[in-house]
């Protein structure tokens, strides 16, 4: 079963933390921290339009002291489908059904390279920040696809097979937006420097419409924090 809550009991233990350059990334790497372990933050320049998280997400592992971070490039620009990787409108509102931010297979080819780098890295914790309450209804934050993933992990790795198995842990899983504010503020995370929106310019100022916007706005507003959001 998937590992959502560990004690902190992981003093130096290696672990690789997906790390996006938003908020709920942040936060997680920062639990990561909290619980003990060496963090090896990991981030994907995948075509995104939104570069500046890139940006972004090396600054959150600066000051949340990752032990390093890695940005790896994948192109899934060159098979786009998606209003992130292709030249598509990015809407101002979900809708209903699957929005067209949702980026075929991003979350399975994130987990996967992580995967990849924590058996080189002997690491047998992989953290990432999905979340299937306030979310955008994209089918990879789903609970039930990351317990596949981790019986994924452990039927095709070495590490798997042969060594301790490998724990898949969304510790923002079910929480709301105001709860990983919360969460955040607890930990110390400088969501001042974070970026979240889909559409946030080279500075990383966000346009305050889209998706993630609206949620990342409501999420402080429920919390009763000031929104630290820079915008365009």
């Amino acid at each position: 079963m998937t590992n959502h809550e560990s004690p902190i009991t992981n003093h130096g233990s290696k672990a690789v933390v997906l790390l996006s350059g938003g908020m709920d990334s942040a936060v997680v790497l920062a639990i990561a921290r909290e619980r003990g372990f060496a963090a090896h933050a990991l981030s994907v320049a995948y075509g995104q339009r939104h570069t500046s998280e890139l940006a972004a997400a090396a600054r959150m592992a600066a000051s949340l002291d990752a032990a390093e971070h890695k940005t790896v490039q994948v192109d899934l620009r060159s098979i786009g489908g998606s209003a992130l990787t292709a030249d598509i409108e990015v809407p101002e509102a979900g809708g209903e059904g699957i929005p067209a931010t949702y980026v075929p297979a991003r979350n399975t080819i994130m987990l996967s390279v992580a995967l990849g780098w924590a058996e080189v890295l002997g690491a047998a914790d992989i953290f990432c920040g999905v979340n299937a309450v306030d979310y955008s209804g994209y089918p990879d934050c789903r609970p039930e696809f990351i317990e596949a993933f981790e019986r994924l992990a452990n039927l095709a790795t070495k590490a798997g097979v042969e060594g301790a198995g490998i724990r898949v842990h969304a510790p923002l899983l079910r929480l709301g937006k105001a709860d990983i504010v919360h969460e955040g503020m607890r930990l110390g995370v400088d969501f001042a420097a974070t970026v979240s929106c889909y559409r946030a310019d080279a500075d990383g100022r966000a346009c305050g419409r889209c998706d993630a916007c609206r949620l990342r706005a409501e999420g402080f507003a429920a919390a009763g924090v000031a929104d630290p959001t820079r915008y365009a």
